[in-house]
């Protein structure tokens, strides 16, 4: 098996949101919100948005991509669209 597929889906998404983020390691991912995390604005958001979708492959709609507003309403979110957590 390799790293990639070795991987959770919640490993992944913490990729996504610290690549679209530029979020620091040893990161609190439960405490990221938009608007109050440094950097999460609405340019960031939407390449957060662009990330998650490419790391699932997976395509939001405009309500989910309006109502993620943290880490544990992405990971919800995309949950939704079937991936296991």
């Amino acid at each position: 098996m390799s790293n990639a597929s070795a991987a959770t889906a919640t490993d992944r998404l913490k990729k996504a949101f610290a690549d679209a983020l530029s979020l620091p390691p040893g990161t609190d991912y439960g405490t990221l919100a938009y608007a109050s995390t440094p950097g999460w604005d609405s340019v960031a958001h939407m390449a957060l948005v662009a990330e998650i979708e490419n790391t699932f492959d997976i395509m939001f709609s405009t309500d989910d991509v309006i109502g993620m507003s943290t880490f544990a309403i992405a990971k919800e979110t995309v949950a939704r669209h079937g991936v296991a957590f």
